[in-house]
């Protein structure tokens, strides 16, 4: 059973490796940009790891509700955030099937790893509200409301849904 622990910058490498086997270069970000995401917010950053290496991610910060991160920029880690961010969840093509997508969403959700935010959201891509649904999360009837959010789900793969979960 993968070893799940929080993310470190020597990691990036072999995050990338796996962010690259799961999204399409449309939707890959920039080493940069995931080394800044890590600084940003490293008690919402996790990888698990298997014998052979980093296998899966997931990246959250704080925020608000109704904001939408874009593709490839940094996080903006509100000062008063009322909303943990799942902003990338990515498993290895070798770990598929081993409920640890699940897990490392249960670990991000749980008690005490994001403070005491009571809400969750993120964007859900690549046909995963199944999945989403089953962590507890719902499509948000009305979406974002600013436009700035609106603009960013925009910038998503045709499919992106904003979810949020109430504990």
């Amino acid at each position: 059973m993968p070893l799940l622990r929080p993310m470190r910058a020597d990691d990036l490498d072999a995050v990338l490796a796996v962010q690259a086997q799961c999204y399409p270069p449309a939707m890959q970000e920039a080493g940069a940009v995931v080394l800044a995401r890590l600084r940003a917010a490293p008690a919402t950053t996790l990888v698990a790891c298997d014998a052979a290496g980093v296998c899966g991610y997931l990246f959250a910060y704080p925020s608000v509700y109704g904001k939408v991160t874009p593709l490839g920029a940094p996080f903006d880690v509100a000062p008063v955030p009322d909303t943990l961010y799942l902003h990338d969840l990515a498993v290895a093509p070798r770990a598929l099937g081993s409920g640890l997508a699940r897990r490392l969403v249960r670990r991000m959700l749980a008690p005490g790893t994001a403070g005491a935010l009571a809400r969750a959201a993120l964007v859900s891509v690549q046909d995963s509200r199944a999945f989403w649904e089953a962590m507890g999360f719902a499509a948000d009837r009305d979406g974002p409301a600013d436009p700035a959010s609106r603009a960013a789900l925009a910038g998503y793969p045709d499919g992106a849904l904003y979810m949020t979960r109430l504990p």
